[in-house]
Order: C-alpha cells, then sequence, then structure tokens
C-alpha cells in the first residue's frame, strides 16, 4: 500500500483470534454461562448459548437478560463474573486446540510476525498465552481492554498489525466467527475461517480459505495466499 508507515516484512504477519482458534473453549464458555444463570435463578440452554456463541459476554446479557432491565454498573458486574467462571472452567484443564501450539512455534521459527486479537478481556488472553507456553513467539497481544469497539469493527487487527509494525495488507487473520472475518476484512487483510466447534462453513463463506484443523496450515501455504493477493 502506498504510503504504508509499515516497512514490507517477508513473510508477513499472521494474527491469531483466540475463542475457537487455538483455545476449543465452547464446553467452557457453555459451562460458565449455565453456572452464571443458576446464580440467579435463570436458565441458559444449548439453544440460548448457540444463539449467543461468538458475541460478547456484554452483547449477549443485553440481549438475553433483557428482561432484568440490567443498568450499565450491573452489566459490568455479570459480565466479569461470567468471565471469571469461565477462566475458573479452564484454568485446571485448559483446552487447546490440536495443533495451536504447534503451529504458532512453527510459524515464529520461520520469520512471520505474531499476534493474538481477542475482542476477551485482557486476563483472558494474558491466560491464554501463558497456558499455551507461546509467549516468546508473540510480538503483540490485544484484547478487548485495548480497543473502544469489538468485532466486526476492525479496530482490534488494525492495532495488533500496527503492535508488529506490519501493514494490513500483508497481514493474514485466523478466525472462527463471522464478525472476526468481517473485521478481517474490513482491515484490509487476508481471512482464514476455522471451522471449529459450533461454527458452519456456510457462515465463514467470506473467508479467503476455510479449514477445519489448524494442522492444514503451514508457512508455505500462508505465503501462496500473500503472494496470490499480490
Amino acid at each position: 500500500m502506498a504510503g504504508s508507515p509499515f516497512p514490507t516484512v517477508p513473510p508477513g504477519a499472521v494474527l491469531f483470534d483466540i475463542d475457537g482458534v487455538l483455545v476449543d473453549s465452547y464446553e467452557a464458555h457453555f459451562v460458565s454461562w449455565q453456572k452464571l444463570a443458576q446464580r440467579y435463578g435463570r436458565e441458559c440452554t444449548q439453544e440460548d448459548f448457540a444463539r449467543g456463541f461468538g458475541r460478547t459476554t456484554r452483547e449477549v446479557l443485553l440481549d438475553q437478560w433483557s428482561d432484568a432491565n440490567l443498568d450499565d454498573a450491573r452489566v459490568t458486574q455479570l459480565d466479569d463474573e461470567k468471565e471469571d467462571l469461565y477462566r475458573q472452567e479452564i484454568e485446571e484443564n485448559f483446552p487447546a486446540m490440536p495443533g495451536a501450539r504447534e503451529l504458532i512455534t512453527h510459524l515464529a521459527e520461520h520469520g512471520w510476525r505474531l499476534a493474538l486479537g481477542s475482542s476477551g478481556p485482557r486476563e483472558n488472553v494474558d491466560l491464554a498465552a501463558e497456558k499455551l507456553n507461546v509467549d516468546g513467539c508473540l510480538g503483540a497481544t490485544v484484547s478487548g481492554n485495548d480497543v473502544k469497539h469489538g468485532k466486526p469493527d476492525p479496530e482490534v487487527f488494525l492495532t495488533a498489525a500496527a503492535r508488529v509494525e506490519t501493514a494490513p495488507e500483508h497481514c493474514i487473520v485466523i478466525e472462527d466467527a463471522q464478525p472476526g472475518i468481517q473485521a478481517a476484512k474490513a482491515a484490509g487483510m487476508l481471512a482464514i475461517g476455522f471451522v471449529s466447534r459450533g461454527r458452519t462453513a456456510e457462515e465463514l463463506s467470506a473467508a479467503d480459505l476455510l479449514i477445519h484443523s489448524l494442522d492444514e496450515l503451514n508457512s508455505d501455504l500462508l505465503v501462496e495466499l500473500l503472494q496470490r493477493r499480490a
């Protein structure tokens, strides 16, 4: 891109979403929603959870708990409680996505700049990086605490790209949710859609490439994607 503030750094940058990409978090999020609901005499069914899966906790509360007439302070409190319950779920038996750590270390060894970009809270992002044991491979981590707008707004990924000093057109995003694919596209980046648990190929069809396992990816394939675009 003409006038880009960042140099072209071969091969480029890969920006990872966390939930559903690096962490197989579907079950842990469901259980934490159930526990939060039970704590306040409510119910969270599988259908309720599936309807809100991929949205922020705040968005789900405002939608599915609207009858509770929550003010902003109450939403913040419940948001914090739910995310704390989630971290308790994954703390002892961390559900790393198969191939996650191997892919990150492989790409780091091949010169890619790497970052995590999540709309989740900072505590969740830091816990994932710690449990995956990939801190040394990452150039940046961006959480919902670092941005004003969540996905599908591109701010998360643009912030991550800036922190690893890579122009958007040299970035590839790996995402499992439609808002994340939309955010990547709005940022001017390539998007790989990961059809993980709770997702369908149809809802991720706007991605440049669809995968069903992280084992399908390697440095050569990602270089080829960038070269095709160029």
